[in-house]
């Protein structure tokens, strides 16, 4: 299958191409940088020059693929504060792959969270099932099952707040990393008992392809191993890591610890994969997020992003 792969040199991307690669896929990854360009070549796939703004081109590359999976996300503006800006351009860079797409029965799968789910006053572990009407980023989970409908086999891969690895350089964890080093402490809200779901790079970059390769039209999926860590635990592992005091403030003090990441810090998102798992035959394998801390990669990164 030749696949076109947006946001194919960051973090999840640089994961997903290989494992496409060693299942006989073609890839054709979208770059925005020459550096990036360089970087997916490397790696063994063609490049399409262009970026989320470039909706043309968008269409253009999904409708030479056999299939899409849609990983690009303004990272960059929504750590700069323009979360809304970023919100939008993901939207509509899923409405032009979906048109390119529409009455081929061509897989889309794209990218959702399951932090999404943790402010819907959910009393039991997130689930596949478990659905929101509208609001960011979940305007565009929904328009992407919603494809469905329009002949497209589109699903959305939900990932943990946690996706954790060596490939792992400017997600939540090596921020909570940085932020500890410039505080001079870890810190948790409260009591900490807040969880966090968590999945490896290489695990979540598995169910991709497998979504792509099999997943039924309309899915949502959940790439979730760790059904929830305790936010304590990632705060004291950072602590051991970086050999610096762990402690707990309260709620009130937390957008001066955490800034943009106040919110995700103290929410509570136990989720499960358990559907995910059974559909699609999927079984994480990788170290989970306290032994990968363990390892020690996180604390030779540094981000520069950091509140």
């Amino acid at each position: 299958m030749r696949v076109f792969v947006t946001g194919a040199s960051g973090h999840v991307g640089s994961a997903v191409i290989p494992e496409l690669l060693r299942a006989g896929h073609q890839v054709v990854g979208l770059a925005r940088s020459d550096r990036s360009a360089a970087a997916l070549r490397s790696a063994g796939a063609q490049v399409h020059r262009g970026d989320l703004d470039d909706l043309d081109g968008l269409a253009t590359a999904a409708a030479a693929a056999d299939g899409v999976i849609h990983l690009a996300f303004k990272h960059d503006a929504m750590f700069a504060g323009d979360f809304d800006s970023a919100v939008a351009a993901d939207l509509r860079a899923i409405d032009a792959l979906g048109d390119a797409l529409a009455g081929t029965g061509k897989p889309l799968v794209a990218t959702s969270g399951t932090m999404l789910l943790a402010f819907a006053g959910l009393e039991d572990a997130a689930t596949e099932a478990d659905v929101m009407d509208a609001g960011p980023r979940i305007d565009a989970e929904n328009a992407v099952v919603a494809l469905a409908e329009r002949g497209v086999r589109s699903s959305v891969v939900r990932l943990a707040p946690s996706v954790h690895s060596t490939l792992d350089h400017n997600g939540f964890i090596p921020t909570l990393i940085s932020l500890a080093r410039s505080k001079g402490v870890a810190a948790y809200v409260g009591g900490g008992a807040n969880r966090w779901p968590a999945v490896h790079t290489l695990d979540a970059a598995r169910l991709y392809r497998l979504a792509l390769e099999s997943a039924p039209a309309g899915s949502r999926l959940h790439a979730v191993d760790d059904q929830g860590v305790p936010f304590r635990e990632i705060t004291e592992a950072i602590g051991r890591g970086l050999n610096l005091p762990v402690t707990g403030i309260p709620s009130t003090q937390a957008d001066a610890h955490f800034g943009f990441l106040s919110g995700h810090a103290a929410a509570d998102n136990p989720s499960s994969s358990t559907l995910t798992r059974d559909l699609l035959g999927w079984k994480p394998v990788q170290p989970g997020l306290i032994d990968d801390l363990a390892e020690g990669h996180y604390f030779e990164i540094s981000v520069t992003h950091a509140a």
